[in-house]
């Protein structure tokens, strides 16, 4: 890739680059501001130059164009909850664009059945927009919600919230604004048609919505999107279920199984797994029985008053312990029109983990987690104040063992290490769609709080814990195991999402497909501006 040139022009010059094209608080040259906005929730990169947060959409492009001009590189940052670098600065010269002051709600069409947003819109609130009028996205959002952008998601591959059934937020979106390299917007889909047309539609000729989907912002700055909607679904079931063994690897891959064939009937909305740490951990983090707002959602979830006050009373009469402390949990969410569907769904659900060895518990956690939506970001910290650091594969079902059992080989030789420089794993699994198994491995360790880990929790969260010292020595080995499983997964030919400047993604790809991708980014970036590293592209 060319690589762009060293910018001529100092940081106190900035003002005058942007001077007609930007307002004066939209160019942040406050060094606290840019140290946060070149830090993600793993690790700080080179401290931009300068932060520019403009609020509207065509002086983002103007400002783009002219900063790309001038030989600056370009990191889009959405509600920064990277952990993979995705807009953190390798070089610089480097401008952060930070998306989120484009936080409009363009216009929600019942009749035609889609939404259009701005990329600074939070998942949380375009859920709580639609809500009141019986409208949902099919995939409606990350469980960092609250803070994470439609904008970063789509560039990132969010998922979670409806990703069983629906997929990823790049799945349900059919028309996107970019703002390129040049300082142009262009639109995609039915939005990029010049006679005056509804973005209803995707697919018309080739597919260039999907081609800036997962890119990580090297190809274009997302500015707005177009999702398509669904009806709220009027009924919905929880169930969770436990599977032990004597061994870990072993218990794990038998919730594997036990996930994969839930994915496959279709039945679920959510399904993901906790391993024994995770279900520690979460339980710690966020008191199911204390929660006052937790449980009154839980009463207002209900289809009746009845129904909502037995869900409630049974989240209390759960407790804290239906978990035992060495068990796997499977949580699963079916929702349907009627009660006959639901109940048809939760029967496909109950038969498949039964028949592999699951036990029926109290549903407490997946009532809990669809009861408290998009909780605040308090959880960029651990429920100790330790650091986490997350990474993930995606697979086919029929190799969800196989990576299990390889990522444990791969570790086994470090758990000495690890347990002398007190760093400690947990597991999460998740189903998307019928076909794929993902798999996410998560690091944590105490060591020095980075700038997000300062500014995102609440205070009194913050009040809770002893400010941990640096620790270099588990940060390198965490830094090191990450490598060894970042390798680990790219000799599987396993695919992640939030790629940004951790996976190899190109290096990844075969040889005529990887010119291709350069050669897109050549047209659309002719000076290699736009995030530079991001799907490794240097």
């Amino acid at each position: 890739m060319t690589q762009a040139a060293t910018p001529l022009e100092p940081t106190r010059s900035l003002a005058r680059l942007f001077d007609g094209l930007l307002d004066a608080d939209e160019l942040v040259l406050d060094p606290v501001e840019r140290r946060l906005a070149s830090s993600d929730v793993y690790t700080s990169g080179v401290l931009a130059d300068a932060v520019l947060r403009p609020r509207d959409r065509e002086r983002l492009a103007r400002a783009v164009g002219a900063a790309a001009a001038a030989g600056y590189a370009l990191a889009p940052r959405g509600g920064g909850m990277s952990y993979t670098g995705g807009y953190v600065p390798e070089r610089a010269g480097t401008l952060v664009v930070d998306t989120s002051r484009l936080d409009r709600i363009v216009e929600i069409s019942a009749e035609d059945m889609y939404v259009t947003v701005e990329a600074g819109v939070t998942w949380k609130r375009l859920h709580e927009a639609l809500k009141p009028l019986g409208l949902r996205l099919p995939f409606f959002g990350t469980f960092s919600g609250a803070q994470a952008t439609v904008g970063g998601g789509l560039s990132n591959g969010a998922l979670f919230f409806g990703t069983a059934r629906y997929g990823t937020a790049a799945d349900c979106v059919l028309a996107l604004e970019v703002a390129l390299a040049d300082g142009t917007l262009l639109r995609t889909g039915q939005a990029g048609f010049r006679n005056v047309a509804k973005p209803f539609y995707r697919t018309y000729g080739p597919d260039l919505t999907g081609l800036f989907c997962h890119d990580c912002g090297v190809l274009g700055i997302k500015t707005q999107a177009t999702f398509r909607l669904i009806r709220t679904p009027a009924h919905s079931g929880y169930a969770s279920f436990i599977f032990t063994a004597p061994d870990f690897v072993e218990g794990m891959k038998a919730v594997g199984r036990a996930l994969s064939e839930v994915a496959r009937t279709g039945a679920a909305e959510e399904a993901y797994v906790f391993d024994p740490e995770s279900t520690r951990k979460n339980l710690e983090s966020h008191d199911l029985l204390k929660d006052a707002k937790t449980l009154a959602s839980v009463v207002r979830q209900g289809s009746s008053l009845l129904k909502g006050l037995r869900d409630g009373v049974q989240l209390i009469a759960a407790g804290r312990d239906f978990v035992p402390a060495d068990a796997f949990s499977l949580h699963v969410v079916c929702t349907g029109r009627t009660e006959a569907a639901l109940e048809a769904d939760m029967a496909a659900v109950r038969e498949a983990c039964e028949r592999l060895g699951g036990r029926e518990i109290a549903n407490s956690i997946p009532k809990a987690v669809r009861a408290g939506l998009f909780p605040a970001p308090d959880g960029v910290l651990g429920p100790k104040g330790d650091r986490w650091a997350a990474l993930n594969a995606k697979v086919a079902h029929s190799d969800a063992a196989r990576i299990i059992e390889a990522s444990a080989a791969a570790l086994r030789p470090y758990q000495a290490e690890m347990q002398a420089k007190k760093v400690w794993m947990s597991h999460l699994l998740i189903a998307i769609g019928t076909n794929a198994f993902s798999f996410e491995p998560v690091f944590h360790w105490y060591d020095e709080w980075l700038p997000m880990h300062e500014r995102m929790p609440a205070p009194e969260v913050l009040a809770k814990f002893d400010r941990p010292a640096a620790d270099p020595a588990a940060r390198e080995l965490v830094e090191r195991l990450r490598g060894v499983l970042v390798k680990l997964f790219s000799d599987l030919g396993a695919s992640s999402n939030q790629i940004g400047k951790t996976y190899p993604y190109l290096q990844s790809l075969e040889p005529r497909t990887a010119r291709f991708v350069g050669d897109l980014k050549r047209v659309l970036d002719p000076r290699g501006t736009m995030n530079p590293g991001g799907l490794g592209l240097r």
